[in-house]
């Protein structure tokens, strides 16, 4: 099962739902400014919750996007480490998206995401229904940009990856049936190709 590392930009979130991520893979990096001196009681016991798992990285300098670079340089270092790892930028700056652009053309798997809810595998396991389990699927492929899969059984390996690979051949099967059925994707000789809505 690979691992999910979440980068958390304590300067631009400070997110008060850490206690979601409990009971699945998680390793938790929550970066704090130099000029930043205090974490609310809240994440302080949510984090201890994790142990070894979570960790509070205090950087220092402040020059324009001294956080930013620290955040690129645990991404480089973790994902050499774990090249089967995901990655997750949790920020609402943009200016991460030309690395993320960069970073998954190297076949890293890294995205970004405003909220820690917006994880893939935390709204597909807390998808109440079918619909919601297909739009959160439709939400990160449409997030992977030039990177998606191009084949049925590359987009099967993916879906299953987003389950913790706990799904089997036939559910695989009935989630494919179903992007096509929406006009998510077409197949064409076990070829794909997408029909998917920007990612906000």
């Amino acid at each position: 099962m690979p691992t999910n590392y979440v980068l958390i930009d304590f300067e631009n979130i400070q997110p008060k739902n850490l206690e979601i991520l409990n009971n699945h893979p998680f390793k938790i990096f929550v970066f704090v400014g130099e000029n930043q001196t205090k974490v609310p009681f809240d994440l302080a016991t949510a984090m201890q919750e994790f142990g070894e798992d979570a960790k509070y990285i205090k950087i220092s300098g402040t020059g324009k996007n001294s956080l930013d670079f620290h955040i690129a340089y645990y991404i480089g270092k973790l994902s050499l480490e774990d090249p089967n790892g995901y990655f997750h930028i949790i920020s609402k700056d943009t200016g991460f998206d030309p690395l993320i652009k960069h970073l998954r053309a190297q076949k890293i798997h890294l995205q970004r995401e405003k909220d820690l809810a917006e994880i893939p595998l935390l709204r597909i396991s807390n998808a109440a229904n079918e619909d919601e389990t297909i739009e959160a699927i439709v939400k990160n492929l449409a997030g992977r940009g030039q990177s998606r899969p191009r084949k049925v059984k590359t987009l099967a390996n993916t879906i299953n990856s987003l389950f913790a690979k706990k799904l089997d051949e036939k559910e695989l099967d009935n989630l494919i049936t179903k992007l096509k059925e929406k006009k998510y994707i077409a197949v064409d000789q076990g070829k794909v190709t997408y029909k998917l809505l920007k990612q906000p």
